[in-house]
């Protein structure tokens, strides 16, 4: 039987890299390469990271130089809503390059793709790889009854390389792309599922994305303390909810406060999973 490969890949830099690389970032491939001992981690990049914590994790990554995509750069489908305005105005169409980058590295590999707003908490186990693809829901039952409609979130997912799911969702990505957030993505994500349910296991929220992308989820990762990550196989933070200083709908803290201090003394859900990567 041919299982998933166990490689890694992370997809960072898609815009100019004029910040060093922050330690949440480390912190997820740190914790990668500790929990999963993975054969290999592909890095994919536009521009290279730099900085001390670059410096420290650089070592142990397989680089990977990608070229722009220009089905995005080029696309005229941003103009068409009011949500791909905004995307395009406020230069968030890199996440966009993103979507399509990882799917294209699963597709030529195989393994596990995961954002790099990740960390991990313990092993994948040997079933997942045994499967042609597997991905996390990002609703449980109090969010959507029916289990054949709660979407699917593309930030961890496990493929086959050329596996029917991923090639069937590939395909649809370039058709229904319409510049919002996520019909090609996350959206398309669960159509396909409907259409090819024996070709991907989902698995349940808690699995990869237990504490969700809303205000009690987001406050409980950096302000709250939840210590049962029993069930969990990572932690996705969600950065793009809270990141900027000026976004304050989600939590008071954004990423200019995630540093060394805050991870090794701070009592709050993510600083206690993540401190043991530290050193």
């Amino acid at each position: 039987m041919i299982e998933i490969p166990r490689i890694f890949h992370f997809v960072f830099g898609l815009r100019p890299q004029n910040e060093s690389f922050h330690l949440l970032h480390y912190l997820c491939l740190e914790s990668c390469r500790q929990v999963n001992r993975p054969e290999t981690i592909h890095f994919h990049y536009l521009n290279e990271p730099w900085g001390y914590w670059w410096d420290r994790i650089r070592p142990h990554l397989v680089l990977h130089q990608v070229d722009p995509e220009p089905f995005i750069r080029d696309s005229a489908r941003y103009a068409n809503t009011p949500e791909g305005r905004i995307i395009r105005q406020r230069n968030l169409d890199y996440a966009h390059e993103s979507d399509f980058i990882r799917m294209k590295a699963l597709q030529t590999w195989g393994g596990v793709y995961s954002d790099m707003d990740t960390l991990f908490l313990q092993p994948m186990p040997d079933e997942f790889y045994r499967e042609q693809f597997v991905i996390g829901a990002e609703q449980d039952e109090t969010e959507q009854r029916d289990p054949m409609k709660r979407s699917l979130c593309n930030a961890l997912m496990l493929a086959r390389p050329e596996s029917a799911y991923l090639a069937r969702w590939l395909e649809n990505m370039y058709q229904v792309f319409d510049g919002t957030w996520s019909r090609h993505s996350c959206q398309e994500a669960t159509r396909v599922r409907q259409q090819i349910p024996d070709a991907v296991r989902v698995l349940s929220k808690r699995c990869f994305h237990r504490h969700g992308a809303d205000p009690v989820g987001v406050h409980t990762l950096f302000e709250g303390l939840d210590e049962d990550f029993s069930g969990m196989y990572s932690m996705h933070l969600w950065a793009h909810l809270w990141w900027d200083e000026w976004r304050t709908d989600f939590t008071i803290v954004h990423g200019g406060m995630i540093d060394e201090d805050y991870v090794r003394y701070a009592e709050t859900t993510y600083a206690v999973a993540a401190r043991r990567f530290l050193d």
